[in-house]
């Protein structure tokens, strides 16, 4: 008598059993992976069936009981329901408040509101391999392509590229929110192709996003404005990167936020990033921080244990206020986190600030704190942001946020938002844009970039002595002397005096000043209009 075991790929049972077939010499799994087949000593081919798969979804539980027949289980109520299929179960997934399944031959979508009536199509394939779901659509891939549906049956898309091979795609290299698709590349696995949900076409300029390593595992956020959408990804040395794939002046910006990232998973319903790092199980409460002040990332984690979560855990998924983990022997493992910092975004998100500071105030938490921080500054918020940072010590900050808010015009104040974020070259444009040329040049002299507020004052034949002046005084500062040439030359031709140097930076701000004033009561007079 001979047992045939059937492991999951992380090596833990699901079943065994022991046919009274003689020893089983060989096995092949059909294409769809629902059917194992086994040639037997006897002379006789086994067939067997996967059954009793559970699906999860806040108080619904579903059970494939049989090849063609689901339980569904409310456990809230304790009422039961059955499913009944024309043909054999090939594919199922719950979330987002629906049930897609997929038979040999159509694919069945339920509402979790009501199980008597669901949407039935077709499929051109019956091999459907995943499926992935969001709010609004849900993403099909079988053997002829990739597909997205909405949950009315309509199909939506289907995107492609050169060299695509549906038949090893998962979920670690497919990920799909309500306007955006990723997929990585097989051929090179440093790339990853970005798709528009509605049109199946490539975002911006149709070039993908290139990671300087392989990567392992691609999740793109849940929730916001197309504009803010980012994706996780995690690597082959196993560090986790965030990258902000539609906003045209950092587009494809990837910076790094975790190292040792084993698994991560997006929470459906707000920004938040949960994920197993080293022995840590660790929550990003706001990983878009690391776009607005890289400092406040890691007061923005939240950090716990996760040494019984053996060596290669997987997060199924983050759903509400709770995580489940898979671990490697195929047990599940529930975390909860805590439900402030979802409150927080839905205010962040609806301008509702006074709320966001009553809220902090009531937690007393540090980490909420600086999660109000980050998006106060990234929605342009100064006063809240003030307050946040307050909060958690950052008195620097502070005083450079009442440097901003005391500026004289809407440019300035824009610029120097973007240089508080790190973002230089987008404010040197604003500036420019704006006609403050002078501004744009202080700018680089108080960021000691000599060369670039040098070559600005040239091109624009304007504070070259302005520039030489800060530059003297730097280097008398400092002790050291004058080696770069460029300066070298146009000391010997310009002459400096603080005095004019004074008189012409006073002019330029009054200028600022008199147009910002203009601008403002032109913009009254429109508004009475």
């Amino acid at each position: 008598m001979s047992a045939l075991f059937v492991a999951s790929q992380c090596a833990w049972s699901y079943a065994l059993e022991k046919p009274n077939t003689g020893s089983v010499f060989g096995v092949a799994w059909s294409a769809d992976g629902t059917q194992l087949a086994g040639a037997c000593g006897n002379g006789h081919v086994i067939f067997a069936h996967v059954v009793e798969q559970r699906w999860e979804w806040k108080h619904f539980q579903i059970t494939l009981t049989k090849r063609r027949t689901m339980q569904v289980r409310n456990v809230l109520n304790d009422a039961v329901d059955m499913l009944e299929f024309r043909d054999r179960v090939v594919k199922a997934s719950l979330a987002r408040g629906h049930l897609v399944v997929t038979t040999s031959l159509q694919c069945y979508v339920y509402s979790t509101k009501n199980w008597n009536t669901p949407l039935i199509f077709d499929l051109k394939e019956g091999t459907v391999s995943l499926i992935v779901q969001t709010e609004r659509f849900f993403l099909l891939v079988d053997g002829g392509g990739i597909y997205v549906y909405s949950y009315e049956g309509r199909l939506v898309s289907s995107p492609k590229f050169q060299g695509m091979r549906t038949d090893i795609l998962n979920a670690q290299s497919v990920s799909i929110s309500n306007d955006t698709i990723a997929i990585r590349d097989k051929t090179d696995e440093k790339v990853v192709y970005l798709f528009d949900v509605q049109t199946g076409k490539p975002l911006g300029d149709g070039k993908p996003l290139t990671h300087k390593m392989e990567v392992m595992k691609i999740a793109l956020d849940q929730c916001g404005p197309a504009s803010d959408r980012k994706i996780a990804l995690i690597d082959k040395n196993h560090d986790l990167y965030l990258s902000s794939i539609r906003r045209l002046a950092r587009e494809h910006t990837i910076v790094k936020i975790g190292t040792m990232v084993k698994t991560i998973a997006w929470n459906d319903s707000v920004n938040v990033l949960s994920g197993v790092q080293d022995s840590q199980f660790t929550v990003w409460y706001y990983p878009g921080a690391v776009f607005v002040d890289k400092d406040l990332l890691p007061k923005t984690l939240l950090t716990k244990d996760a040494s019984d979560l053996s060596s290669s855990p997987h997060i199924l998924n983050y759903v509400g206020t709770q995580v489940t983990v898979r671990r490697v022997d195929g047990s599940l493992v529930y975390s909860a986190v805590s439900p402030y910092p979802a409150i927080l975004h839905e205010y962040a998100s609806t301008a509702r600030w006074e709320d966001a500071l009553r809220l902090c105030r009531f937690a007393k938490d540090q980490t909420l704190w600086a999660c109000l921080a980050g998006m106060a500054m990234a929605s342009k918020e100064l006063t809240t942001a003030e307050v946040a940072y307050a909060a958690i010590g950052e008195v620097d900050k502070v005083q450079y946020i009442n440097f901003i808010k005391d500026l004289p015009s809407k440019e300035s104040s824009l610029a120097h938002m973007l240089l508080f974020s790190g973002h230089q070259q987008e404010a040197e444009a604003t500036l420019m844009q704006a006609g403050l040329i002078y501004q744009a040049i202080q700018v680089h002299i108080n960021l000691y970039n000599w060369d670039r507020a040098l070559e600005l004052a040239v091109k624009h034949k304007t504070h070259v002595d302005t520039v030489l002046a800060y530059r003297q005084k730097f280097l008398q500062d400092f002790g050291k002397k004058e080696t770069n040439k460029r300066f070298l030359q146009y000391s010997e031709g310009v002459e400096v005096d603080w005095e004019k140097i004074q008189a012409k930076i006073e002019m330029e701000l009054a200028k600022e000043r008199e147009r910002a004033a203009t601008t403002s009561v032109r913009s009254s007079v429109a508004v009475r209009r």
